[in-house]
């Protein structure tokens, strides 16, 4: 017996709504009013909980008991839970370990490393602090603020030097096993993160060496000075060494999370970095920090749970299924959906948390695994995020560099944002040329 619903295209009214509001103020504010950061002065949970308004006020054959019952069911699956509850404690871990981690490692390769290596120790150090802290904006704005003064003191332009954090940035934004990305992705798709890792890391990994090799290329040819130096404690490090040793090792991410958290409280207690009382308010900020992508979460199942009843999915899979033919079809209409999705909402956590729904039934649909749907997810949503001049790294770069007394615009590091160009090359050729496609 087939309890799905017929396909309806006017079930999507709400996600168009969602778009119109938020998009349409977003560029309103920041490119018409010129708004410092004007995008993200939208509240986002007010878009959501309008889109729904609009769903409730569709389909009058259910009662509005029945639409509350759906929207519990979205909202009450078992992922929605296990990721809400990883958000949190991926944010006390953020909140515990700090900035000075960040620093120390960036400080000690840029010690130890040629100047001519400077943009390719920023890249490498964005790299592996983001896969470490699971989270991009914060390593811009960890790294951008070293990245200024490496420019200015090596004679590297300032947009390649901002390029190469952003870069280094979205890697780990997409491989780590604490980003918001991966938790969503792997939620959504109902797959384990130790496998989407090991199918992230084939795209991920050419891409970044090939950033590597161009920015290599580069610097080599650059006629460049000195470097600026800094205190680098290696042991702050201890921390994310555990939470990469013990996600790739396929432990249970709360074991993993709960040892990062304890090891870093006891070393920067030890260490003098922070009091008892300034730990306690870290890990509280660091909660509290988690705040709106879990309302969004919460908001966004609920929407799901309506659309999905109306017939809003069967219709998306419909258009999908008459578009994109075979699995590799089915793969680029994953990210091709994720993708369009954070053009619209200028956030990939969201971006992902919308279209993975109708992402599953794709790969149910088309056979394609768990990991690898999940993969598509978090990698396109990624090379979008990395490279739109109003999303919340290039913003947040633009801004840091200001602070700091230096004028630098989006489109001059659009250009020189290689990796998320070369992971998005990747990602095609993997889909095209994956004999498991076929």
């Amino acid at each position: 017996m087939n309890n799905k619903p017929a396909p309806k295209a006017a079930a999507l009214l709400p996600i168009a709504v969602f778009l119109v509001l938020y998009l349409g103020l977003g560029i309103l504010f920041e490119y018409v009013l010129k708004i410092e950061m004007g995008f993200y002065q939208i509240p986002i949970v007010v878009a959501f909980l309008a889109a729904i308004l609009v769903a409730c006020l569709q389909n009058r054959s259910v009662k509005f008991d029945g639409k509350l019952e759906l929207m519990a069911k979205g909202v009450g699956d078992k992922n929605i839970m296990t990721m809400i509850l990883i958000f949190m404690a991926a944010g006390i871990f953020v909140g515990v370990t700090g900035r000075s981690s960040a620093e120390a490692a960036a400080y000690f390769l840029l010690s130890v490393a040629p100047a001519k290596l400077a943009v390719a120790v920023l890249f490498v150090v964005a790299c592996f602090v983001s896969v470490a802290m699971g989270t991009s904006v914060g390593t811009i704005t960890l790294l951008v603020p070293i990245a200024v003064p490496v420019a200015a003191d090596s004679g590297f332009s300032l947009p390649l030097c901002v390029a190469a954090v952003m870069g280094g940035a979205m890697f780990g934004d997409n491989l780590s096993f604490i980003s918001d990305t991966t938790i969503a992705a792997c939620s959504t798709q109902g797959c384990q993160m130790k496998d989407k890792f090991r199918a992230n890391f084939k795209i991920a990994l050419p891409a970044a060496l090939a950033t590597l090799a161009l920015i290599l290329v580069i610097s080599l040819r650059a006629d460049v000075s000195g470097v600026p130096t800094g205190d680098h404690n290696l042991i702050l490090l201890i921390p994310y060494i555990l939470v990469l040793i013990g996600g790739i090792a396929g432990l249970n991410v709360f074991v993993v999370l709960l040892v990062g958290i304890a090891t870093g409280a006891i070393i920067t207690l030890s260490t003098g970095q922070v009091t008892a009382f300034e730990l306690l308010g870290n890990m509280g900020s660091g909660v509290s920090g988690m705040f709106e992508t879990v309302m969004v979460t919460i908001l966004v199942s609920a929407l799901c749970g309506l659309i999905r009843a109306y017939g809003g999915f069967e219709s998306l899979l419909a258009f999908i299924r008459r578009v994109f033919k075979g699995k590799r079809g089915g793969q680029l209409g994953i990210g091709l959906l994720v993708g369009l999705m954070d053009i619209a909402t200028a956030n990939n956590t969201v971006a992902i948390v919308m279209a993975g729904p109708i992402a599953k039934e794709v790969s149910e649909d088309y056979g394609i695994d768990a990991k690898r749907s999940a993969s598509l997810l978090d990698t396109f949503s990624c090379v979008f995020q990395g490279i739109i001049p109003y999303g919340a790294q290039m913003l947040v770069a633009i801004s840091a560099c200001a602070t700091l007394g230096y004028t630098v615009s989006a489109f001059e590091i659009i250009p020189l944002l290689f990796y998320p160009f070369l992971l998005c090359l990747s990602s095609l050729l993997f889909i095209v040329f994956d004999k498991k496609s076929k």
